[in-house]
């Protein structure tokens, strides 16, 4: 199948870590059947932060879902995972049939239009276990999702398609940042599912 052709060898990076982008992997159809579903039944609740002793309340919505009760803490907040879907299951086993590796755990993103998106980080926590590999599959809005060098501050970009999926791996987190920038031009929601591996999984 064409959505299948992507060059799975073809490193985004110039150095210091891997980044695949596998393109469409799955139908359109498919993709707004997904899209339809996750918006409707994950358990979204607004993301939360503390920055500097402030408690931030985000727009955005997260959901956390995983093999067993895995406790995840980010930004000063944790968080304690759900059992996964049918829908979410599915989703996993396609996304490491393609990437190759195994996953027990995926944090999911809803941005409802281009006023969310999210800054520069690396997703780098101790309960991830030093790089290990991240997979990011996207229904919805297209996005830019840029990537920037730590020391030599060189920077990437693409933009993420309607049922696309990307992975990150190497030492891509521990050299490499990331963001979702905002856009005034996108008026249409974006889910992001992020698979990853607990290292206390």
């Amino acid at each position: 199948m064409q959505l299948f052709e992507q060059d799975k060898n073809t490193n985004l990076l110039p150095y210091g870590g891997k980044v695949i982008y596998h393109g469409k992997v799955t139908e359109p159809a498919k993709a707004e059947h997904y899209l339809d579903v996750l918006l409707n039944t994950i358990a979204w609740k607004n993301d939360e932060a503390v920055i500097f002793g402030r408690h931030i309340i985000t727009k955005r919505k997260v959901a956390w879902y995983a093999d067993a009760d895995y406790s995840y803490t980010y930004s000063n907040t944790t968080k304690q995972a759900l059992p996964w879907t049918k829908e979410l299951l599915e989703l996993k086993q396609l996304t490491e049939q393609l990437t190759g590796h195994q996953f027990n755990s995926c944090l999911l993103n809803l941005y409802h239009n281009g006023d969310e998106g999210m800054a520069w980080h690396s997703d780098d926590e101790k309960a991830l276990g030093k790089d290990t590999a991240i997979a990011s599959l996207s229904f919805g809005a297209e996005r830019k999702f840029a990537l920037k060098h730590r020391e030599s501050r060189f920077k990437t970009e693409l933009i993420l398609e309607h049922g696309s999926l990307l992975i990150m791996k190497g030492t891509t987190q521990s050299n490499w940042l990331h963001c979702l920038p905002k856009s005034k031009k996108i008026n249409q929601p974006r889910v992001n599912l992020t698979f990853r591996s607990m290292v206390n999984g």
